[in-house]
């Protein structure tokens, strides 16, 4: 150009620019820079926004900030590039600093640089101050910041002021849909976030990837299988994304549907490392250890490393089938093979993997030896094996230190209690039971939830509120009569023990899954499997009477618990009765 006397203006060096940072071409561009700025030359403002937003693009920060410090004059764009760079790179005190700067400096702020910095509050406090400044600014209907206020407030745990944030939107749109509706869901509040994805139908929006993908969280979250499966037609228009895909496997997985599970793993052309941690961990929660495993094999064969989950879940599935050499192997070398530090949840595995194999004294010295400081999901791990081995002095080292992680934790005060009982130390019993009248610590009681013809019923023990709760018992009470003339005898071991023997077998009849077993069996279609939802663990006794339920009513029945799936077919568990 320069030989017929032609020199580049701002654009031609700006598209000169463009095209270096699409080759990756960082030496040519700082050719460029050198060139645009020798013999003098003073580049318009607008230039110089470019170079920042280079060297930012090169992940060179130094050399964008020092850029920026020698500007003779910053606009908005300069100083939101910087702000931008930081939050991504998660120096969020640097960020909200220039944002300090720059209304020091007088320049007015717009949309993209209130959403560039919302995502750097680390604090409540600077989230509302900045919200504050948005509201200054006249920007809080902008679609971007509203969306971005709504994302922030959610990741705080601040859904009155997400919604609040939502319900003021003047105009409605997908951006600021889909933020609320994933804030809810993101924040274990299905319901709400399903209901806000109904109302947004009729509102005339129609769904896009992200809006589904967090509808699909919802139902994994809730167990909702039969509205999973409707969401599952619109995923269709979306046939190979992803995130929508492996979100809608999650799903499957978490409602204990793994036949649809894998249909949709085995229709993806595109896998990532997400995809095969969601089937392994999905395979190891309902009980198919060695399909985990063997999907394990699978995802090394085609060349896919595994991370942090994937370990998890391989740890998981050795666990819950007792395979402590194979388990031990994985945890050991995880770190020489995959890289991947042993975390926090990987070492509650193996501790759980000793503890079921009885080998609880290696269990405690897995503990001692951990990094980081064990938790109390960690010592309930113990505490469980020891529940199973009947070994008290390490289930009450292990009752200990969970009561003084957290001293309200009803569950752990009534194994303790119960394996007392079991072993006649009375006054163990009598002593945990009074630190439970002084500390006012009540057992949780345990419900049960069951879809049926796209409606959720509940049923909680000691609840009689639902309305056909007698015409479920006097059915339940018909079944178990059934049950016990073909030799099911209720087992009293999972009850308190400060209750005479009648009162111990009554509490066990009605717990709330075998009720809501039992409305799934009057109100299901016949052959379609009964899928239940529990907060609490599922009980010694009914797991057998499910297992034999299974058997004489040949029925196909799911029940998740926090800990695991069981899957009950033709008398046997998936778990193999090892939970």
């Amino acid at each position: 150009m320069h030989t017929h006397n032609i020199y580049a203006d701002s654009v031609t060096y700006s598209e000169l620019i463009k095209c270096c940072i699409s080759r990756g071409a960082i030496r040519e561009a700082k050719i460029v820079h050198n060139h645009v700025f020798s013999n003098g030359y003073r580049p318009m403002t607008f230039l110089i926004n470019v170079f920042v937003s280079m060297y930012v693009k090169f992940n060179l920060l130094d050399d964008a900030q020092k850029l920026f410090d020698q500007m003779p004059e910053r606009n908005v764009v300069s100083w939101t590039t910087m702000i931008a760079a930081f939050t991504n790179v998660r120096d969020y005190d640097k960020a909200i600093g220039f944002l300090i700067l720059m209304l020091r400096d007088g320049v007015r702020p717009n949309s993209y640089t209130f959403s560039s910095v919302l995502r750097a509050c680390c604090k409540l406090s600077e989230l509302r101050q900045i919200h504050c400044g948005i509201v200054k600014y006249g920007l809080e209907s902008d679609v971007f910041v509203r969306s971005a206020l709504v994302d922030i407030y959610s990741k705080w745990g601040d859904l009155v002021n997400a919604e609040r944030v939502f319900s003021e939107m003047p105009t409605g749109d997908l951006v600021v849909w889909n933020s609320i509706i994933g804030a809810f869901a993101q924040n274990n509040e299905g319901d709400e976030a399903l209901s806000l994805f109904k109302k947004m139908k009729r509102c005339g929006f129609s769904a896009d990837q992200a809006t589904l993908t967090s509808t699909l969280r919802a139902c994994t979250g809730l167990a909702l299988l039969e509205l999973g499966q409707q969401i599952h037609v619109h995923v269709l228009k979306f046939n190979q994304d992803l995130t929508l895909n492996n979100a809608l496997m999650d799903m499957y997985c978490k409602c204990g549907n793994l036949e649809d599970a894998q249909r949709a793993f085995s229709r993806m052309l595109n896998k990532d490392v997400i995809s095969w941690s969601t089937m392994i961990m999905g395979l190891a929660q309902n009980g198919f250890s060695q399909k985990a495993l063997e999907m394990f094999e699978a995802m090394k064969k085609a060349g896919i490393r595994p991370n942090y989950v994937t370990i998890l879940g391989v740890l998981f599935a050795c666990s819950h089938a007792g395979l402590v050499d194979k388990g031990l192997y994985y945890f050991n070398s995880m770190q020489k093979l995959f890289g991947i530090e042993p975390g926090r949840e990987h070492y509650g595995c193996v501790i759980d993997l000793l503890g079921r194999a009885g080998k609880l004294d290696e269990a405690i010295k897995m503990i001692h030896d951990m990094k980081s400081e064990p938790d109390a999901v960690t010592w309930r791990a113990l505490l469980g094996s020891c529940r199973v081995h009947q070994n008290i002095d390490h289930a009450v080292y292990a009752a200990k230190q969970i009561l003084a992680l957290d001293p309200d934790d009803a569950g752990t005060y009534i194994l303790l209690s119960n394996l007392y009982a079991k072993s006649q130390m009375w006054e163990d019993v009598a002593k945990v039971r009074k630190i439970m009248r002084d500390k006012g610590v009540m057992k949780e009681p345990g419900c049960s939830w069951i879809e049926v013809n796209k409606k959720v019923h509940a049923f909680v023990l000691g609840d009689n509120s639902n309305p056909q709760l007698d015409e479920v018992i006097r059915e339940l009470n018909k079944l178990i009569l059934r049950l016990k003339q073909v030799g099911y005898v209720p087992d009293t071991n999972f009850v308190l023990h400060d209750l005479e023997g009648e009162q111990m077998e009554d509490s066990l009849l009605y717990h709330s899954e075998k009720l809501a077993i039992m409305f799934g069996m009057m109100y299901s279609v016949k052959g379609k499997a009964i899928r239940i939802r529990k907060n609490l663990r599922i009980c010694g006794d009914c797991h057998v009477f499910t297992k034999l339920l299974s058997k004489i009513e040949d029925c196909y029945i799911v029940i998740r618990d926090p800990i695991r799936y069981h899957h009950f077919r033709d008398g046997i568990c998936s778990c193999e009765d090892f939970w």
